[in-house]
């Protein structure tokens, strides 16, 4: 079962990537899955449902799963097939110089999550709403910001 080292592959990359990129919490995940891929996708949803709740960032989060179609390039002719429904042989011109050219990845698409709130530091020019004053407030109305024309 190949499914759980793909899962456990991906858990750790999330992992890696939270901490990184200040991530608290991940919602969703999408992979895109090549239909000849050899996923099975039942399995692939327990693994991930077994395995999230071994990695904090992950707990609450859900898999979703595209499905790519595969397609075959046919190196006689020049066409693209369905592969499944063909096989490796072009059905336009019957010839087997025919190779894969899509349908068998597992790609990251996209990772909904949240992140913590930074504080600015000290010069930062990064400012948060809540770092200026209300209206009326004179703390800053002494000539500290340029005149609009």
């Amino acid at each position: 079962m190949h499914e759980m080292g793909i899962i456990l592959h991906i858990a750790k990359m999330l992992d890696e990537t939270a901490e990184e990129q200040h991530i608290t919490k991940i919602g969703s995940v999408t992979l895109e899955v090549g239909e000849v891929s050899g996923i099975m996708t039942d399995l692939f949803v327990d693994c991930w449902n077994y395995f999230k709740v071994k990695h904090p960032v992950l707990a609450e989060s859900e898999l979703r799963l595209v499905t790519i179609p595969a397609v075959t390039f046919c190196g006689n002719c020049g066409k693209t097939y369905e592969t499944v429904k063909y096989g490796k042989e072009c059905p336009y011109c019957h010839s087997g110089e025919t190779w894969l050219v899509d349908g068998n990845q597992c790609v990251i698409k996209e990772i909904e999550a949240e992140c913590e709130d930074e504080i600015p530091e000290d010069g930062d020019e990064d400012y948060r709403a809540d770092d200026f004053p209300e209206d009326g407030d004179e703390e800053y109305r002494a000539g500290d910001f340029p005149e609009e024309e």
